[in-house]
């Protein structure tokens, strides 16, 4: 079965733990889209060549989830040829039997517009500063900062904007526990999955 979950939104809302709790509910794949642009920007160089030359060990490093990697990821993200590189084998993840779960900025919309379920998961950028801090600490103030400041390099951006497919279903977090969150999450996806078994 090919059956493809794209989940788009900004830095902090949530969408990795919807994915990841999607993909386990469901058995499907799951690739955090995000980590592939975070891992060029930590390799640094040239980054189309890091791109090109991306391995599963780029992937696994531990300082990928740190503020400055995410910094790097949304300047590198602007780049056409990065994209280009990394475009192809994200369709190729999503299109694999046996489902997947990709999380990102623009599944929906340029990696996989024909993905069966399209969930757009955000919240305001106070409570996304906000866990971000949690996770990370700092000065907040600067973290809030920080988040605007990506969101506007991602929504204002030429190539592949962030900003919701025309037919996801948008998922704001702000108030909601994850427990709520990725019910809605499961449920929209069991309901595709319903009505493709039913024909």
């Amino acid at each position: 079965m090919i059956f493809t979950v794209a989940i788009d939104g900004p830095a902090a809302a949530g969408k990795g733990t919807l994915s990841r709790a999607v993909a386990a509910r469901f058995g499907f794949a799951h690739l955090d889209t995000g980590a592939l642009y975070r891992a060029v920007g930590a390799k640094g160089g040239d980054p189309v060549a890091a791109a090109r030359s991306l391995t599963a060990a780029d992937l696994a490093r531990d300082d990928l989830r740190s503020l400055a990697a995410g910094q790097a990821a949304s300047r590198v993200a602007v780049i056409p040829e990065v994209r280009a590189a990394l475009l192809e084998f994200q369709r190729r993840f999503a299109r694999a039997e046996g489902g997947a779960v990709l999380d990102g900025r623009d599944i929906g919309t340029v990696i996989c517009p024909e993905a069966e379920v399209k969930l757009y998961v955000t919240a305001s950028p106070e409570v996304r500063a906000h866990r971000r801090w949690l996770e990370l600490g700092g000065d907040e103030a600067e973290v809030l900062a920080q988040v605007r400041e990506r969101d506007a390099r991602d929504m204002g951006r030429a190539e592949a904007p962030l900003k919701p497919a025309a037919d996801a279903l948008v998922i704001d977090t702000s108030a909601l526990s994850i427990d709520a969150a990725v019910a809605q999450a499961i449920a929209a996806v069991a309901a595709r999955l319903d009505r493709a078994a039913a024909g």
